[in-house]
């Protein structure tokens, strides 16, 4: 049975990418900065799939220590794990140095260790950023300008990452190291564990608890966190996935009116569908670092061509009204536990 390295083995992405490799028929150990949650993931994925061939190691993005006894036995390595702030640092290096860091020890472990294929997740923040023409279509060809306006340090480390990555992959002297890189916009749908405090899952739990009075006019390139799991193991598994970049988002962007509308509709009445002007944002922005981050997507469209992973991975997008609904319904189970 062939074995998977999963980084950063709890977080959201991570937990459903473990299940559908479990469901692939790979062998899975994935890698924990706190040992203390192995119990907590097991759960998680007994949820969707027998944990039986799951196993974890220590890892951390910022240290050395571990890599090279974490990919010994594995045939392949999914790096998913990469810091993800609700709000802007205070300095961008806390956020790009360990996302750049933290990926190439993944990559120089792989190559130590004969590991045949790593697939990097990476983002639409590497991309469709900064560039003086938001208007047009960005496809895999297209990276995001650094230094370009409007550009978080968010969007910074993930774009420096995965240039990173693929100069590392391109250098090699002997090519025994393949590369597929998955780059998914803004993420949604069930959590399977009872951690909702990241990014996605927290802006949900706000909708449902009313923290959200009014929706800013910002949208959003969703994809199903289920899809994304699944090109993950697509990539993996398709000869022709070395070497690309795979967008994994809606071509149009999603107004997050559209996310409280469908909730809204679908068993959550307490969900505002009321609009908050984008003077209120530009003014709470002077005194909240959410707010801050919230003006620089204030009516921006993005536009992607996403053909390449639907042409190569076979990839058919989930209606984004299950998303939603699913999303909703798993946080709101969540939230009930708690009372």
């Amino acid at each position: 049975m062939e074995k998977v390295l999963v980084t950063g083995a709890s977080g959201y992405i991570a937990l459903h990418c473990i299940v559908e490799l479990l469901k692939n028929k790979f062998a899975v150990k994935g890698s924990l900065r706190n040992m203390d949650r192995q119990e907590e993931v097991k759960n998680a994925i007994q949820k969707e799939i027998n944990p039986d061939n799951l196993e974890f190691c220590k890892l951390d993005l910022s240290e050395d220590e571990g890599w090279d006894e974490a990919v010994w036995d594995c045939d392949y390595v999914m790096h998913v794990a990469s810091p993800f702030p609700l709000g802007a640092p205070k300095n961008e290096n806390d956020l790009i140095e360990p996302a750049r860091e933290g990926t190439l020890r993944a990559l120089r472990a792989s190559k130590k260790g004969g590991v045949k294929r790593i697939i990097i997740t990476s983002s639409q923040a590497a991309i469709a950023y900064g560039h003086k023409d938001m208007q047009k279509i960005f496809t895999h060809d297209d990276w995001t300008d650094i230094n370009g306006p409007d550009v978080s340090p968010y969007v910074k480390s993930k774009t420096i990452a995965e240039r990173a990555a693929w100069d590392f992959i391109n250098s090699q002297e002997e090519k025994t190291l393949e590369m597929a890189v998955i780059n998914p916009g803004a993420v949604l749908g069930p959590s399977l564990s009872s951690d909702i405090e990241g990014t996605s899952t927290d802006l949900i739990k706000k909708f449902l608890t009313k923290e959200i009075p009014a929706v800013p006019n910002i949208f959003f390139n969703v994809v199903d966190v289920r899809d994304v799991a699944k090109l993950h193991v697509a990539a993996l598994k398709n000869p022709n996935a070395n070497g690309k970049r795979f967008p994994a988002m809606s071509h149009d962007a999603i107004p997050m009116l559209e996310y409280a509308k469908i909730l809204n509709t679908n068993g959550f009445p307490q969900v505002t569908t009321k609009t908050l002007p984008d003077i209120m944002v530009k003014i709470l922005a002077l005194f909240s670092s959410d707010m801050k981050t919230i003006k620089t997507f204030l009516n921006k469209k993005t536009k992607l061509d996403n053909s390449q992973t639907k042409d190569i991975l076979s990839w058919e997008p989930m209606p984004i009204e299950k998303t939603f609904i699913d999303m909703g319904r798993s946080v709101q189970n969540i939230l009930d536990q708690r009372k």
